[in-house]
């Protein structure tokens, strides 16, 4: 009878529950549960619903039940930065506010007056992005200094998952990465930084690596699904996940998650905390077995999603790419990294205020707006991955696509005519099976990260991407 794992992926626009399993050295999926997830308004904030996507986390174990694949263990991994306070007796405080809302505005000024940035970066090789945790705390003090002062532990919104589904409260080392609070020499949370800025010791106990055991499921949750399992931490922030599913063996090629964001890198073993890293916004995120996930961050498939979503559902994502396609001769392009992306109440209007503003010809329909947006996308891609050739002195022939980005063919043709590399794409589900690698090798299924993605390889289509114009 095969071993079951239970992977919980949520992103930005919908979550789902994937069982794994290995079957004759073939690594099997099967979507049981998917669900939505969005952004509410709050208390004049942007919150994630986070009661609701525990009762779906909960359904999606239930249906396991009832299918009768009861799993070994199951692992929640969703974005970085977000978090969330708990008082002394476990219960939450305030909502679950999102990185997209504009609380941090200003805060990177404030913070800056207590440490330099420069200090900043040295310590925790993390890039300056406005709405890391660190920043998101300076807000809180700001706006609700009462909860800081009511709150006893602090948990990333996977750790919070888990200490729903086990009771036992840990803090995730890749996840916690992503909060700029995190020593880079010790891997553990930054004990001086945060008496730096004035937040409490008392919320963090020390980080815990991806397949640590977080206990086995509250009894009042398996007398509700229908089965006992061992709660195991995956790499906890998605991105972390995927690299971990990229079917490079040795781990030596540039990887790109392509999904909502976009994130492109090299899997390395010591970090790069230097000021040219710094000048280019490398970050030096945490990956599985404490390797660092030197990477940088894109706006990504966000601005596609945003386009398709203003305009109401008229067009598929197939009608927009070949929108894209026949507007080919359109050659405005923008910086996708711009801030004025991050959340606008319209991506349209300021794709197009952009465009104005920088003295380019303003994409006047769907097709020349797409196109504006995928060059844009290809292009930003081919400018970072020679930023990481010239920061680590090295040439890499190979280029590896993972996660839903891999559906585009036209992003990724364009994403090899930028690049100049040889661009490979699979698997779909990077995600996922980097969730379920990480627990499967917790339980000695595979006896090596290397081993595990050669099974990936071997396991998924792998595809070699054509050149542009074949």
């Amino acid at each position: 009878m095969a071993s079951y794992y239970a992977a919980v992926d949520i992103g930005a626009s919908s979550g789902r529950l994937i069982l794994g399993w290995l079957e004759d050295g073939t690594l099997r999926l099967r979507e049981v549960h998917r669900f939505q997830n969005r952004l509410v308004k709050t208390g004049g904030h942007l919150c994630w619903e986070i009661d609701r996507l525990f009762s779906e986390i909960v359904a999606g174990l239930k249906r396991c039940g009832e299918l009768g694949m009861p799993p070994q263990s199951v692992g929640v991994d969703t974005w970085g930065v977000d978090y969330v306070l708990l008082d002394k007796d476990g219960g939450r405080i305030g909502d679950a506010v999102a990185y997209r809302d504009g609380r941090t505005a200003g805060m990177d000024a404030e913070v800056a007056k207590l440490i330099p940035p420069e200090e900043l970066y040295a310590r925790t090789g993390i890039q300056k992005q406005p709405f890391n945790t660190i920043y998101q705390l300076a807000a809180l003090k700001k706006e609700h200094p009462e909860q800081l002062e009511q709150a006893a532990r602090l948990l990333m919104v996977p750790d919070y998952f888990h200490y729903l589904l086990s009771g036992a409260m840990k803090n995730e080392y890749t996840n916690a990465t992503t909060s700029q609070l995190v020593n880079i020499a010790s891997r553990d949370w930054d004990w001086e930084l945060l008496d730096l800025i004035d937040v409490p010791r008392r919320l963090f106990e020390p980080v815990s690596a991806p397949g640590t055991p977080a206990g086995r499921l509250r009894p009042e949750l398996r007398a509700q699904v229908g089965f006992d399992c061992e709660v195991v931490l995956p790499a906890t922030h998605d991105t972390a996940s995927a690299v971990i599913s990229v079917p490079c063996p040795d781990g030596d090629a540039i990887y790109l998650s392509s999904g909502t964001w976009s994130l492109i890198g090299i899997e390395r073993t010591t970090p790069d905390c230097s000021e040219k890293s710094r000048g280019k916004n490398f970050t030096n995120e945490g990956g599985y077995d404490y390797r660092y996930r030197y990477l940088k961050n894109i706006m990504g498939l966000w601005m596609i999603q945003s386009v398709k979503r203003e305009l109401g559902g008229k067009y598929t994502f197939d009608d927009l790419c070949d929108m894209a396609i026949a507007a080919d001769r359109f050659t405005t392009r923008v910086d996708v990294n711009a801030p004025e992306f991050l959340a606008p109440d319209s991506m349209i209007g300021a794709v197009r205020e952009v465009c104005r503003k920088s003295g380019q010809p303003v994409p006047n329909d769907p097709g020349e707006l797409m196109n504006c947006i995928y060059h844009s996308l290809a292009k930003s891609y081919g400018e970072a991955v020679r930023e990481i050739e010239t920061l680590t002195g090295r040439a890499y022939e190979d280029l590896h696509i993972v996660g839903g980005g891999t559906k585009d063919d036209y992003l990724n043709r364009l994403t090899r005519q930028y690049t100049g590399k040889r661009v490979h794409t699979g698997p779909t589900e990077a995600t996922v099976v980097g969730n379920l690698l990480a627990q499967m090798l917790r339980d000695g299924v595979f006896p090596s990260l290397s081993e595990a993605r050669r099974a990936v390889a071997n396991s998924f289509d792998i595809k070699e991407v054509r050149n542009y114009n074949e």
